[in-house]
């Protein structure tokens, strides 16, 4: 028994707080302020910066629906580095240096991630995206031409949250009855979402949720996908990896976490990455029956260009100054009819700076394992006493001394 102890006790402390794992970056916690529309009076367009300020660095993530919905992240190794817009050239046809971070020399990283469209095709033979036909597809939703609510005083600032509610402009003369938004979220220190698929986030992260709701379908077998594409200044290079566990204690049934990851290089400090279960959810409460498959495809590097006139233009400026990729995202299987049923979709991701979280065995896990693994190992051990003093005992009960 006392061993026994020991091994628990051995699982609970190995769980505990460590790099890369739950509490990878426990205990650093960045200041975190929202402004909207910054410089601008107006409400017509939406733009939200998330300034999150550390020991002597910056995070500036600007969220904006100008253009497709984008996100914007600028490391700085300043912690007082400022945002600047030019709204003038940004809301004009050539937003190229509309948006900067100054002072200049501060910049030391920069990215951004674009949700260009949302793909709507006939699952009835195959939910596999790249299987489908080309008469399969209806017209593409292009999230840069919807019509977005204004933010105005619909931002959370308690919450570090927000969310940009669009409706498309024209649907082909059908119904339209619903909306896609993206909620998004900033953190000032680390944590786990408490709803599925329970994300872990630090201060170097904002969470975004893209969700479908009242979206009529064109099919009784309809699949969505969502289109993505990343931005990386100069030359910079992202990988597409996965990362496998038999751990699904956070996300039952879901045993792979996929993430886009910045490659690093010699001429830039830090890196970035969009960090994602494989699942979505058909309810707002998501709960493990609402889990619907979600199946990224190989990133696309070669002639791909960025859609639209957005802020990653107006900060990158022109093309020939950045490195784009493009990732599509599928949701459903090929039984799955949980979008017809309920007409919601929610599917959650992390944009962050440096390198993404990694999920370790909570301390729960850690002490079964310790019980389970030590039990065999205890029985075995005191399996083994017992046979030696047995045969100790025999051996000294047939000893006959001489005579």
């Amino acid at each position: 028994m006392l061993l026994l102890l020991l091994l628990l006790l051995f699982g609970l402390c190995s769980a505990g707080p460590g790099l890369g794992g739950e509490e990878g970056t426990q205990g650093y916690r960045r200041k975190v302020s929202l402004e909207y529309n910054p410089g601008w009076n107006s409400s017509e367009a939406n733009l939200l910066h998330v300034r999150a300020v550390g020991r002597n660095d910056t995070l500036h993530l600007v969220w904006s629906t100008i253009g497709a919905p984008t996100a914007l992240l600028v490391y700085t190794g300043s912690d007082t580095s400022a945002l600047h817009v030019n709204w003038t050239t940004l809301l004009s046809t050539s937003p190229s240096g509309a948006i900067r971070v100054e002072p200049p020399e501060s910049v030391l990283y920069s990215t951004a991630v674009v949700f260009a469209k949302v793909y709507e095709y006939n699952g009835a033979n195959t939910s596999d995206l790249s299987q489908a036909q080309a008469g399969d597809f209806y017209p593409a939703y292009d999230l840069a031409n919807f019509t977005w609510d204004s933010l105005d005083g619909k931002w959370n600032r308690s919450d570090l949250s927000a969310t940009f509610r669009g409706v498309v402009s024209d649907h082909g003369g059908t119904a339209w009855n619903g909306s896609i938004s993206f909620q998004v979220m900033a953190f000032e220190g680390s944590d786990r979402d408490a709803s599925l698929p329970r994300l872990l986030h630090s201060a170097n992260t904002s969470k975004v949720a893209f969700i479908m709701h009242g979206v009529a379908p064109r099919s009784k077998r309809s699949r969505f996908a969502l289109e993505i594409f990343t931005v990386e200044e100069g030359s910079g290079r992202k990988e597409l990896q996965s990362i496998r566990s038999i751990d699904d204690e956070y996300t039952p049934t879901i045993f792979e976490m996929a993430q886009l990851v910045s490659l690093p290089r010699n001429d830039t400090v830090g890196s970035s990455f969009l960090q994602w279960k494989t699942a979505a959810y058909a309810s707002p409460d998501a709960q493990r029956a609402d889990t619907i498959h979600c199946r990224y495809y190989p990133l696309r590097t070669a002639n791909v260009t960025l859609p639209g006139h957005g802020i990653a233009h107006a900060y990158f400026g022109p093309e020939a100054d950045y490195a784009v990729a493009g990732l599509n995202l599928s949701f459903g299987g090929e039984d799955s009819e949980a979008y017809q049923e309920k007409r919601y979709l929610s599917w959650s991701a992390l944009i962050g700076y440096g390198a993404p979280a990694e999920d370790t065995f909570s301390p729960l896990v850690m002490a079964i394992l310790a019980v389970a693994l030590g039990t065999p190992v205890l029985l075995l051990v005191a399996g083994g006493i017992t046979v030696c003093v047995v045969a100790q005992k025999r051996r000294y009960s047939e000893y006959e001394p001489i005579n």
